[in-house]
């Protein structure tokens, strides 16, 4: 069987929709004994937890409903709906015909389908901190899947239909594509062993590492971020090693014009060693390269060659959730060493057995910047291809020259909401180097100012799982400027409303 994404609050730091779901678990009948119930009462509560780990309205892209074996996931195909094949394990819901199809008397061929309608909104003022014009738009989203089994090959497909409606600036790449072709790939799996499998793969896909901090399906835009290449992946039942070859895709605005970009590449092993049966808690360790042809930073532009070595632990022992990673970064930039580092980690705990299960928890990073920009060595972290949305809804800044505090707070007064409140503060952790975006552009220089303070950000999300398809989010956002904004151009109060209908089986 196909392994399922691990539910441990570490691995959904990266933006996933809130979990709620305890009353679609009370909505259907399950059938499950009475160890599978408590399982998955276990991984919702889980799932629970991750609202604490980071911003809610960065986890509300996608429907989480654990009445639903398997939870949906953003890159859809580690879904493992064989299950179904056994009449006994259905409960009669109106997706369940949809999610197998079998197509021989054998039940070996059989399609999984499914789909993704997706609707948000977002109004910014004073984008920049008023650099630039206040912004509003509304994205717009189809993505219908199919996924065929014959054996141990499979094919899945995923085009999509997008579009943005209100703007009157030009569109960006994570705007809009048209209509496209987003994941598109075959994939051989053979038993090694009786306890390991190998997966072999190649097209296109959507790829998330880990926590997802360095490669990443860019979920919370409108685009996701696709790649194209090969990987190999082995699977036992405690440990998993992946070895990978790719190419982000470009996303073009019109209709089947994204391509494998010639500007970057990316390649490497990551390898995660569980350390229970239920994969609750475990390490990683990886080695990603990446090679971009014309990358950008304060001190200038040229061809690049990053090697970053990493490790990643993380745990969920019930009230208490870990999630702490590093990584050591070398290589060349315009032809000079270049180094790099990076450390953050998440600290959480919730209250099991208090009304609403308030979960907090606090989280602090600490990612390299360019110590001299006028020398030829380069000490800007890179973070390769992060989350889209990485702080949360409202994201000016990126992880690149930053020092990040942040305690944030979830409740569930309602077993269908939960509501966030996150605050946090940002610090250049060079003051030489200048402040970044998520996806690597010069948000401010650095050239002038010594100041260190960037400013501090609030949020405030309520999220509702109507329907355990339907998901409604709404975020208030607001980001001050600090000193460093104040003595480098205009520097208002940024603010955003954000509000999201997902609908997705």
């Amino acid at each position: 069987m196909r392994r399922v994404k691990n539910l441990s609050v570490s691995d959904l730091v990266t933006p996933t929709e809130p979990a709620l779901i305890f009353k679609s678990l009370q909505r259907r009948p399950c059938r499950r004994s009475g160890r599978a119930r408590l399982r998955i009462v276990k991984q919702s509560v889980a799932l629970a937890t991750a609202l604490a780990a980071t911003p809610l309205v960065a986890q509300a892209q996608v429907g989480t409903g654990l009445g639903r074996a398997p939870t949906l996931t953003n890159e859809r195909y580690n879904e493992d709906w064989i299950y179904l094949a056994d009449p006994v394990s259905r409960t009669g819901h109106w997706t369940e015909p949809f999610k197998y199809i079998a197509l021989d008397d054998n039940r070996s061929t059989y399609l999984v389908t499914g789909m993704e309608a997706r609707s948000r909104y977002e109004g910014y003022a004073n984008v920049n901190w008023g650099s630039a014009p206040n912004d509003a738009y509304i994205w717009h989203r189809f993505m219908p899947y199919a996924d065929l089994h014959m054996g141990a090959v499979r094919f899945f497909a995923q085009p999509i239909v997008s579009s943005i409606s209100g703007v009157d600036r030009p569109t960006r790449p994570v705007d809009t594509t048209g209509t496209d072709m987003l994941q598109a790939f075959g994939e051989l799996r053979m038993d090694v062993t009786e306890r390991m499998s190998l997966s072999l793969s190649m097209g296109r896909k959507l790829v998330s590492l880990g926590a997802g901090r360095f490669i990443d399906t860019r979920y919370g835009v409108n685009i996701p971020q696709a790649f194209e290449g090969a990987d190999a992946t082995l699977t036992s039942q405690f440990r998993q090693v992946t070895a990978l070859y790719y190419h982000p895709v470009d996303n073009g605005p019109g209709d089947f014009d994204d391509r494998s970009s010639r500007q970057k590449a990316v390649w490497g092993v990551y390898a995660t060693q569980w350390l229970d049966a239920k994969r609750a808690i475990g390490i990683d360790a990886f080695y990603l390269g990446l090679r971009d042809n014309a990358a950008v930073y304060d001190q200038g532009t040229g061809k690049e060659i990053v090697h970053t070595f990493g490790s990643r632990v993380f745990g969920d022992k019930g009230s208490w959730h870990w999630n702490i990673e590093g990584a050591l970064q070398g290589g060349h930039f315009a032809g000079h060493p270049r180094t790099g580092w990076g450390i953050g980690g998440e600290v959480g705990y919730r209250f099991l057995n208090v009304p609403t299960t308030p979960d907090f928890s606090f989280l602090s990073e600490v990612i390299s910047g360019d110590d001299n920009p006028r020398d030829q060595r380069l000490g800007t972290f890179n973070p390769l291809f992060p989350r889209g949305k990485y702080f949360g809804a409202l994201s000016p800044i990126g992880p690149r020259n930053l020092i990040r505090a942040r305690p944030g707070v979830t409740v569930v007064p309602y077993t269908d909401v939960a509501v966030s409140l996150t605050g946090a503060a940002y610090w250049r952790q060079s003051v030489a180097d200048g402040v970044y975006g998520v996806a690597g552009n010069v948000v401010r220089s650095g050239r002038d100012s010594t100041a260190r303070f960037i400013g501090t950000q609030i949020e405030l999300t309520v999220a509702w799982q109507a329907t355990p398809e339907l998901n409604v989010t709404a975020s208030v956002s607001a980001f001050e400027a600090g000193t460093f904004i104040r003595e480098t151009g205009p520097a208002q109060t940024i603010r955003m409303l954000g509000i999201m209908a997902n609908y997705r089986f």
